[in-house]
């Protein structure tokens, strides 16, 4: 019994039809989307060898998110948060299928394909947020921490095998061929979509403009949980996110072969997989903001034994528990988000979660490219590791309501 309590919690996929589909469909659009990311990391890097231009496709990424995931989290408040993630997708087709076409007909400028990555960022920065208010309209309380870690098996099923075949196919087919690939994809995110129930913003709707943006920001403010697990997401991730360094050490450890490109990537969701697999050994604790801790702490050390490791395979294994630990942190802080954000106020933190998520990460890899840039791999590796750890136990020490949180008990949630 100790076993079967400690493994993924499938539950909410056998009693929610319109959750099973959209997890359904997410899951094979995220499958093309890690296709995508270590495609554009490639077409970057042949173009111009610099782990500065390969940094710079985060911060591609990372402006829309920033300047406009508050405001679009105001607006996911006030509208149909389904047709609002329809249209969001389907601009993010759009922007995927013209990075087909350039990769088919001849390849754009480096900068026109940094654009393009900017413009399907935009569009991120709404579907995102929408997508994760629906949880909790989709699923009772004690079934939330599952369908998060649910979501995360998903994410982490999708780069353990979308980049190893991305960069397999990148051998056969070039850019083009991935590019289209991903958008295909995108049908079966439609295909979740259309099974949702109406989502309307609910009895409060956020208010228009600045005003709605300003009661966002002051519930974060006031809500000390919220508050720290997102400012440990972000001192995490901004210190210390590697992925523009894995060109660089596969040109130094593996000969620059793009079939061993997508190994890094893959490395990280393997130890993802693994704890996805265990996430009931988690999920059921009662501490979910001292749970957040230990694995963004854990990364911090993952990914400084990988930058100090001379041995690639062993470096991999290092990648390994660096996922496994992400993944730990982030159900445990999505959950403590889910359990503590009002449904009328949740676009807005999503919204929030979202920036410090995928900004987060986009930022850090411009700093690890500066950084390596100016030193070495080694350097940015082992530094972002070591300043990550300090800013987890900076964060734990002084919010000791995160450490101290008690979550509610599961109510008849069965193990999978």
């Amino acid at each position: 019994m100790g076993v079967r309590r400690a493994l993924l919690d499938v539950t909410p996929l056998r009693r929610s039809a319109p959750f099973r589909r959209l997890w359904l469909g997410q899951a094979l659009s995220r499958f093309g989307g890690q296709m995508t990311l270590v495609t554009v990391m490639y077409q970057v890097w042949q173009t111009t060898h610099s782990t500065v231009w390969t940094g710079a496709v985060g911060l591609a990424q990372a402006v829309p998110l920033i300047v406009l995931g508050l405001f679009v989290g105001s607006l996911v408040d006030r509208v149909d948060r389904r047709k609002f993630y329809l249209i969001m997708t389907a601009g993010q087709a759009g922007c995927v299928l013209l990075l087909a076409l350039q990769g088919l007909v001849g390849q754009f400028p480096t900068a026109a394909v940094l654009l393009l990555v900017a413009v399907e960022s935009c569009f991120t920065a709404g579907s995102a947020p929408a997508s994760r208010t629906f949880i909790p309209r989709l699923l009772p309380e004690e079934q939330r921490a599952a369908g998060v870690a649910l979501n995360r098996i998903s994410f982490q099923g999708a780069m353990l095998a979308g980049p190893a075949l991305g960069g397999l196919i990148l051998g056969r087919l070039g850019v083009g061929g991935c590019y289209l690939i991903d958008a295909l994809t995108f049908a079966s995110a439609f295909y979740g979509a259309f099974g949702l129930p109406r989502m309307s913003p609910g009895d409060e709707p956020a208010r228009p403009g600045l005003r709605g943006v300003a009661d966002g920001l002051a519930f974060l403010v006031r809500t000390p949980v919220i508050r720290g697990a997102l400012l440990t997401d972000l001192a995490t991730t901004v210190l210390s996110m590697p992925i523009s360094l894995f060109p660089q050490v596969n040109a130094e450890r593996f000969g620059d072969n793009p079939r061993t490109l997508g190994l890094f990537l893959t490395a990280v969701a393997v130890g993802g997989v693994a704890a996805s697999l265990f996430a009931g050994s988690f999920t059921r604790l009662a501490r979910p903001g001292l749970v957040m801790l230990a694995g963004s702490a854990t990364w911090g050390a993952a990914l400084a034994l990988f930058g100090l490791s001379a041995d690639p395979w062993a470096g991999l294994a290092f990648l390994a528990l660096a996922g496994a630990a992400d993944t730990v942190s982030v159900v445990s802080r999505s959950t403590l988000v889910q359990l503590h954000t009002p449904d009328e106020l949740l676009g807005r933190v999503s919204a929030a979660e979202q920036i410090v998520g995928q900004a987060g990460p986009d930022l850090g890899n411009l700093r690890g490219g500066l950084v390596a840039d100016a030193t070495s791999g080694t350097t940015a590796l082992v530094s972002g590791g070591l300043l990550c750890i300090g800013a987890v136990a900076l964060v734990g020490t002084t919010t000791p309501g995160l450490r101290w949180f008690s979550a509610p008990s599961p109510r008849g949630a069965a193990a999978g």
